[in-house]
């Protein structure tokens, strides 16, 4: 038997963006729930030394994401370890099943659930996924000690991956489709100066790989994107770097979305397509997508919800609308 509770403000996920939500909320006297998903603390917690979280010359993810936590549970907000598998934002107010068993009800609520890595699609990057490829250097950089590994891509990510990576591995060769990378300056220089660090630059990999018994990897294949040429590689990994999506599962069919899969929101707020439903966070910025414009993006959201929900209790009649259709992405 399913246990249903209500809530005036609901918080689906736990990054920065769901945690500052949670204690702006806690403030405002909502008395907010967050229930924290499959990942509590989000992408900072597979993230090692963050050193643009402002007051922080230097912090682990982990670290700073328990802080976070602990603030948000010391202002009153309730925090939950589960997952949402179901959110019905066609009714108000808006239904939430966990995969407790748990159902809660909601009088408003704030989507902060983040982003996924994304994946290149390769079949043999599926067959070798937890093998030899990864998509997180930080859970599985320990693997591969004095070892020869690849990392593809060109942004924040992929260099981030590539310098953590050279804590571990003999070798560290990053591939990129193009002639320079799109990473801050300061993560540049520091791949370049590094020695363990070779580039591998106009290329793509196609390809992974490996031995069947044992399922691991020996090497992979990339192709130029000048010329179409390929050549094989040594390698006993494969670190996919190349972002990450929003993570829409829950709304994907129930909230305006844009960008390829962001959940679109009003400019200069945090409210979607969906009134009493706001988001904040990756799952929303296709942009910046830092921690603090995160967090910063949290406290909208709760203060859009706590404007939003003082407009109820005060008995002004706001419209139902229907269920957005999903938008087709751009």
């Amino acid at each position: 038997m399913s246990d249903t509770t209500h809530t005036k403000l609901l918080i689906v996920g736990s990054g920065p963006a769901g945690y500052t939500a949670a204690v702006y909320g806690a403030r405002a006297m909502l008395n907010p729930m967050l229930i924290q998903g499959v990942q509590p603390g989000g992408q900072l917690t597979i993230t090692t030394e963050v050193e643009n979280w402002p007051g922080e010359t230097e912090i682990q993810g982990p670290d700073l994401m328990v802080k976070m936590e602990a603030h948000a549970r010391a202002v009153g907000a309730e925090v939950v370890s589960d997952y949402v598998t179901n959110l019905d934002l066609g009714q108000r107010p808006f239904v939430a099943e966990c995969d407790s068993g748990r159902r809660v009800t909601a009088d408003a609520v704030i989507l902060a659930t983040g982003a996924q890595a994304r994946w290149l699609g390769l079949e043999s990057e599926e067959k070798f996924k937890g093998f030899g490829v990864s998509a997180c250097a930080t859970c599985d950089g320990f693997f591969y000690r004095n070892r020869e590994v690849l990392v593809i891509g060109g942004g924040n990510t992929a260099v981030e991956e590539a310098l953590f990576l050279t804590k571990f591995a003999s070798k560290v060769t990053l591939v990129h489709r193009r002639d320079s990378l799109r990473a801050e300056k300061i993560l540049q220089n520091r791949l370049f100066k590094h020695p363990k660090v070779e580039i591998v630059w106009d290329h793509e990999l196609i390809e992974v790989k490996g031995t069947d018994d044992p399922l691991g990897v020996n090497g992979a294949v990339l192709r130029s994107t000048k010329n179409g040429a390929t050549q094989e590689v040594r390698a006993d990994g494969v670190f996919v770097a190349i972002g990450h999506a929003p993570a829409n599962e829950l709304v994907k069919d129930q909230l305006e979305l844009h960008n390829g899969g962001y959940v679109k929101v009003e400019p200069g707020s945090t409210r979607t397509s969906v009134p009493g439903v706001f988001a904040a966070g990756d799952l929303t910025d296709h942009v910046y997508r830092q921690a603090v414009t995160s967090a910063g993006m949290g406290c909208m959201a709760a203060l859009d919800a706590e404007q939003w929900l003082a407009v109820q209790d005060e008995g002004e009649e706001v419209p139902a609308q229907p269920v957005a259709e999903k938008a087709p992405a751009e």
